[in-house]
Formats: structure tokens, sequence, C-alpha cells
């Protein structure tokens, strides 16, 4: 009987690590370093060699600087070919993540997006979940994810009485499964206070969706205002009256369809109508009554429902971004440090997307991640990645969620 063989990536002239550089353009880093002033700082480790550091910290799951240094010596060789970067020494990467501007990582993370999508515009396209293929609109997603650190080093971070916390808010394109907008800040103030940034760019005849945690009438008041569509869920305490019933009695799972308007303290901020959807949603196996709440009187209510269940979709993000890049051990206490690491996470992760798009990755994201970081030095081609692994493809990938419906969302 002939032995089964395991084919193996195709060979390349340059390592995986050196092929992810690549796709970062060569004058961007020194560009920005000199727009945020950090090059001005900069003597012997360069800002490349910064970000090179910190995104083989992301791509090998690094649990400090000790673990960072000393690999990057170990491979100081291939490491120079990566445009001249070079390893640093351990008090070099403390003090470059402590002192240096985290806007040159930010700015660094939107303009490689840019690039990317500007070489290939179809780049992460196609992946819209199956409740949202009526719409030819664009869908944002807005919620933010809540980062755990050290109560004890972060004063700047302090969340509760022993608890310290950064706290990430994403607006997600449900399309593309890419952020259009993320602010990187300390947990202590309440999501609302950001609402107004998140949706500053999104354009009249675009859909927003966003748990009660961003509720503020007087924004969406002003989203009403320019056009914009939006669904949330309403708070328990909402104050208002019914000006008309839209359905009698209960249709399937939709138990009251209304166009109310506000009273109380919220009525001087929203002044018109708007529309209250009470629907009983399936949560783990149970069927859940939920208060939804719109701009958009022209929807059915089961597609308000809908809408509202493709924000859970935001959840796989958050899970790819937490637990599969590094953002459980920081490698720095500071609000520096911790920015730099968070804007480098989610760099490293468009650079996974990029990369799984160009080889028309058949496996999760996961998987891709744990086989690029046990051969990252390996001279393979990204492209043929797709013929190596120990079980059958065909899985589902990032954009598609690994599950409907969560419990304890806000």
């Amino acid at each position: 009987m002939k032995k089964k063989t395991t084919a193996k990536p195709t060979a390349g002239k340059f390592s995986l690590l050196r092929q992810l550089c690549n796709f970062i353009p060569a004058h961007l880093v020194p560009k920005l370093a000199r727009a945020t002033g950090v090059e001005d700082h900069a003597r012997s480790f360069s800002p490349w060699s910064h970000v090179v550091s910190l995104l083989y910290a992301q791509l090998t799951h690094s649990l400090g600087l000790n673990d960072v240094c000393d690999a990057l010596r170990l491979h100081s060789g291939p490491l120079s070919a990566l445009r001249g970067a070079t390893p640093p020494p351990k008090n070099t990467l403390s003090h470059a993540n402590r002192t240096r501007d985290p806007k040159l990582a930010e700015q660094l993370f939107w303009s490689v997006l840019e690039h990317l999508q500007t070489l290939q515009p179809a780049f992460g396209g196609h992946r819209t979940p199956r409740f949202a293929f009526r719409f030819k609109r664009l869908i944002h997603v807005v919620d933010s994810t809540t980062i755990q650190l050290m109560a004890r080093s972060l004063d700047w971070a302090k969340h509760r009485r022993r608890k310290a916390a950064a706290k990430c808010h994403v607006r997600l394109n449900l399309q593309s499964f890419l952020p259009r907008c993320a602010i990187v800040d300390t947990a202590a103030e309440h999501d609302s206070v950001r609402a107004r940034e998140l949706c500053a760019h999104v354009q009249a005849g675009e859909i927003v969706i966003f748990d009660k945690a961003y509720v503020d009438f007087a924004h969406l008041a002003d989203l009403s205002q320019r056009g914009v569509f939006w669904v949330t869920r309403a708070k328990d305490n909402l104050q208002c009256r019914v000006v008309r019933k839209f359905q009698d009695g209960t249709c399937g799972n939709i138990l009251r369809d209304d166009l109310i308007a506000l009273t109380g303290p919220a009525a001087k901020h929203y002044p018109v109508e708007l529309r209250r959807v009470t629907a009983l949603v399936e949560v783990d196996g149970q069927l859940r009554e939920m208060v939804f709440l719109t701009n958009n009187l022209e929807w059915s209510a089961q597609t308000i429902a809908d809408l509202y269940r493709c924000r859970w979709s935001i959840e796989t993000f958050f899970k790819e971004l937490k637990q599969t890049l590094q953002l459980a051990d920081f490698l720095g206490h500071s609000a520096s440090a911790v920015k730099w690491q968070v804007w480098t996470a989610l760099l490293a992760y468009v650079l996974l997307r990029f990369c799984a798009w160009l080889g028309q990755w058949p496996h999760s994201f996961t998987r891709l991640f744990a086989l690029i970081r046990s051969a990252l030095w390996q001279n393979w081609e990204l492209r043929s990645l797709e013929v190596y692994g120990t079980a059958g493809g065909g899985g589902r990938f990032l954009g598609t969620p690994q599950q409907a419906y969560l419990a304890g969302f806000g």
C-alpha cells in the first residue's frame, strides 16, 4: 500500500516575517516618524526596528521584553534583511515603548489598511452575514472590548477599585469585517462619550448598529439629521408614550411594533418620533424579550431584529484580536506602551487578513496564526500555505461568526 505524502508549502526566497513586513511600504514608517516627532528622539534604535520588534512580539506571543529581545538577537542575521532592522536591548525597547508617541503606530495602521485596499480593492469583501444580505448599503457595527491590565502598576488606567483596564472602541464594516474607526483609551469613561467620534464619518444612507451603552439621544438626533439609519437597544428606564401602533397583537416573535415619542429629559434632545420594536430573541437556546429602537419607519419589524443580531458579529472580531494575538501580556505598564501594543495587534491582524485573502486560506484565522508563528523564519511562499496542515480545509474563516448569539451582551 502506497504511503500517503503530505504536501508542503512552496519554498521561497524570503522568510514569512519578511514577506509580511513587505506589505508595509518602505517609505511609510520613516515618513510617519518625522510627522509625529518620533524620529527626533530615535538614535540607535530606529522607528522601523521598533515596529518590527512589536510585530514580532504579536506574531510569536512573546511573554515579555526578554523573550522579544533574546529571540531577535538570535535571529539578527535574517532580521537585518528586513530593511536593516536591528534587535533591541531590553532597556531600549522598554524606553521606546514608554516615551515614543503611539500616534505613529495608530497612523501606521490606518495607512497600511488604506494601502492594502488600494492595492486590492476587493480585499475584505464578500463576508456579509446572512442576515445582512438584503442590504446593499454599508452596515457599521459599533462596540468596545475591555482589555484587562495590572491594577497595581497602572494608575492611569484605574477601572474599578482593584482593577485596571484599557478599552478599544471599534466601528467595524460588517461587509468587509475590517475596522473603519478605532479608539484606544482607558476604560473609566462611559461608552457613550465616544459615540460621536466613532460615527463622525458615517455617510447618509448607511446603517449603524450599537448596543445600549452607546445610547445618547443628542447623538442619535444628529445621526438622523445626517440621514444615517441606526438600530440600538432601549434602556430599561426609557420614558416614552405610544403615538401609533404598527401591529395589533403578537405576530410570530414580534410582540410589539410602535411609533413612540420620548418624554422626560430625553425629549428635548430627541424631539421627533422614533420606532420601538419588542421581539423574542433566542439567547443560549432560550427566548428572551428585547426592545429595539430605530429611526427607520419603513423596514419590517423582523428586519430590525435581524439587523441587531448582526451586531454580535463584532464579537468574532474581538475574539480574534484578544484570544489569538498578544493582548494578554504587555511589554510595558505606561499608557504609551499599552497603546503601542494594541495598535500593533490591529496592524498584525490586518496583515494576516491580507495574507489569508491573497492565498485563499481555507481554514480559520487562529490556524493561520499558529502556522505562521511556528514558521516565522522559514523561507516559504505565503500564498502556498493553504496546502499545509494536519486537518482538512473548508472551515469558516473570519467574517463568518462562529456563534449566532452571545450571553451577557450590552
